[in-house]
């Protein structure tokens, strides 16, 4: 049997990042906590934290601390059946999901559930290609992501997707793209990108031009808001999807540089396989959200 007072230790310390972090939620010294994922160490015969800056969880340790996270959420499920919720208690949900979902349809599909269900959000922001890891990793119960094969242990469901278009302003475009997009051009216009992991320019890049450039001028913009306000001031050129941009084209202060191209980006919900009806009732409302909001 483990000892669930050392795997609490060893999860905050993953959680908070540092073992000072985990001693403060505990309400016991630094000491303290070392002492425990040391004890739980011995216990399983290797290492589960590397003692780096910050500390960082060995994949036994994340192992753990996801069997952890996942026994505390049935708990949790327990506790508020067994107290109706009299006291008011609210329980904390971990997801994950891209910065442009979070910007555009996440909130409206979740927002009623939340409301009800007393639910604190712990939201983790990352590229669609990425949040699959936060979630391997135990560190979300569920994540949006692109990947379309389940976890172990994981369910999946299909979300919808979102249609990516290359915008810029009129000016713009006039400026930088005077003969339409063409290699040479984008060789020498500003981009906007949110991260070194975007890669969705390079896709449009080569399904219209049939190549992508060795390199181009790049903005980095890792700010779903501020990135369409890079756009809006004439800073660049980017991608984005139907819900962020339809308010700009709508009124003329963005065209689309490549009419009739879209890369479409198809998202799906990934959660823990728990019999936790919390989860359960997220995941309902979650998917029933985002087929009203998302293209099919």
């Amino acid at each position: 049997m483990f000892d669930y007072k050392l795997l609490e230790a060893l999860a905050l310390v993953a959680e908070g990042g540092g073992f000072d972090k985990a001693a403060q939620t505990l309400n016991i010294t630094q000491s303290a906590v070392s002492q425990r994922v040391k004890l739980l160490e011995e216990q399983m015969g290797q290492i589960l934290v590397a003692r780096t800056t910050p500390p960082r969880l060995t994949p036994a340790g994340r192992n753990l601390s996801k069997h952890y996270l996942q026994v505390k959420r049935l708990e949790d499920d327990l506790l508020g059946e067994m107290t109706l919720q009299v006291d008011k208690s609210y329980t904390s949900i971990a997801v994950a999901l891209n910065a442009d979902s979070l910007a555009t349809w996440f909130l409206d599909a979740i927002q009623s559930f939340v409301k009800e269900n007393g639910v604190l959000l712990d939201i983790r922001v990352d590229d669609q290609e990425q949040t699959h890891q936060l979630l391997k990793d135990g560190d979300v119960v569920g994540c949006i992501s692109t990947k379309e094969q389940p976890l172990q242990g994981c369910r999946i469901d299909y979300l919808g997707q979102m249609q990516y278009h290359m915008f810029a302003t009129p000016e713009f475009a006039d400026k930088w793209f005077p003969s339409g997009l063409t290699i040479a051009d984008v060789c020498g216009a500003p981009a906007i990108i949110f991260n070194r992991k975007d890669e969705l320019h390079n896709k449009l890049f080569q399904l219209v031009l049939g190549q992508t450039p060795d390199s181009i001028r790049t903005n980095y913009v890792p700010s779903a808001e501020k990135f369409v306000d890079f756009i809006a001031m004439g800073l660049g050129y980017g991608m984005l999807p139907r819900q962020q941009s339809k308010p700009f084209t709508g009124n003329g202060r963005f065209v689309d540089l490549a009419p009739g191209h879209s890369i479409p980006v198809k998202l799906y919900w990934h959660c823990w396989n728990l019999k936790s009806k919390l989860l359960v009732k997220f995941t309902k409302q979650l998917i029933l959200g985002a087929k009203a909001l998302l293209d099919a």
